[in-house]
């Protein structure tokens, strides 16, 4: 843009690269469901051996151990870390990872354009490195927007890393510095297989739904229909191994 009111193509390649994955990791954590609890929950297999379960008084329905409850959505959200305005969606287990890639391509365009304008403005010293006089006033309005943008995704990538790292999202952290339990938490930190799935691992730089190993043990709910499933399941594979084992007992 200052090299005669234009920029190399690899540089402006680049940039519009980082700006498109960024506006899509924005619309993928808007529109994807983000962990909301349906009615027919039911606990897992594993919680189904506690004697009381915790329920939800808002939605009359079972209330997984890892979710709570948004009054703005008014809905039960799996692995809720918070309700983002900005995205006009909740932040839970089904789009953390968006969420993440949100603040890291926002993170790298905003400090690549503070980054090529400073180059342009401070270091280079051509004739060709001059911006128009309209153009100047762009670019200080822009810098200061990239600098604002640096500093808040900054604070909330270490936000979210330090959830990860704890096993304490920032609803969780919240609770337990009012309860004044913060520093006494034992809790796990979280996978990342179960933030950005079991895919491959160019697949996680990318706005695609991650694919979990375990999904009821993720969200913390099952539905009747899959512990049917699952117990149909297991019956077969039962009855397979039995069989097997009596032919071969046989010969």
């Amino acid at each position: 843009m200052a090299h005669n009111n234009s920029l190399p193509s690899s540089v402006a390649t680049f940039y519009c690269t980082i700006c498109a994955l960024s506006l899509a990791t924005h619309a993928k954590s808007t529109f994807t469901d983000p962990g909301t609890v349906p009615q027919s929950a039911v606990p897992t297999e594993e919680g189904s051996y506690r004697s009381q379960h915790p329920y939800c008084s808002k939605c009359q329905a079972y209330k997984p151990p890892t979710c709570h409850h948004c009054r703005i959505c008014d809905r039960c959200i799996c692995g809720m870390d918070h309700h983002c305005p900005w995205m006009n969606n909740c932040i839970g287990a089904g789009n953390l990872k968006h969420f993440i890639l949100f603040l890291l391509y926002t993170w790298c365009s905003s400090s690549y354009a503070l980054v090529v304008f400073g180059y342009n403005y401070f270091l280079c010293n051509s004739d060709t490195c001059i911006f128009p006089d309209g153009l100047i006033q762009l670019v200080r309005v822009m810098s200061v927007l990239c600098m604002g943008t640096l500093l808040f995704t900054s604070c909330m990538l270490i936000n979210v890393t330090f959830g990860i790292m704890t096993g304490m999202l920032t609803i969780d952290q919240m609770k337990k510095k009012a309860n004044h339990t913060l520093l006494t938490c034992d809790n796990e930190p979280i996978p990342l297989k179960d933030v950005f799935g079991i895919g491959p691992l160019y697949t996680w730089p990318f706005p695609i739904d991650p694919i979990f190993d375990d999904h009821d043990r993720i969200m913390g709910y099952s539905t009747t229909h899959q512990l049917l499933r699952e117990k149909e399941f297991w019956a077969s594979e039962s009855n397979v191994m039995s069989a097997g084992s009596q032919s071969f007992c046989q010969v």
